[in-house]
């Protein structure tokens, strides 16, 4: 997955400090144990690492001197986002589809014999 420059620099920041790193992997579960789908689970993320980008920039390195070469212009968080719902959350299991008849595909040659 790529990630632009503004998702990089939070993927990273992440890495390098820890208590945050555990403040949004909370953050990003919270927000898809509530979430109806992964699609809101993944708008309402991006909307949030936008915001903490914005307040980042006012206080933290490298966020600063990004935002004073690069200015603030909107940017999409919707790559980073997925990964940190694909990384921090547990993937949730998909239901078998039903077999019609209610017999398995394994016993379905057996019923005549």
């Amino acid at each position: 997955m790529s990630l632009n420059r503004s998702e990089q620099r939070i993927f990273e920041y992440f890495g390098g400090h820890a208590d945050e790193r555990q403040f949004w992997q909370d953050k990003v579960r919270g927000i898809a144990k509530i979430a109806a789908d992964h699609h809101v689970a993944v708008v309402r993320l991006e909307v949030e690492l936008w915001r903490y980008y914005v307040e980042r920039s006012g206080v933290a390195s490298p966020f600063k001197e990004a935002a004073r070469v690069e200015g603030l212009a909107r940017t999409s968080m919707k790559n980073l986002s997925e990964l940190l719902l694909r990384l921090w959350v547990e993937p949730t299991p998909k239901r078998k589809p039903a077999v019609p008849g209610g017999i398995s595909g394994k016993n379905a040659g057996a019923a005549g014999t």
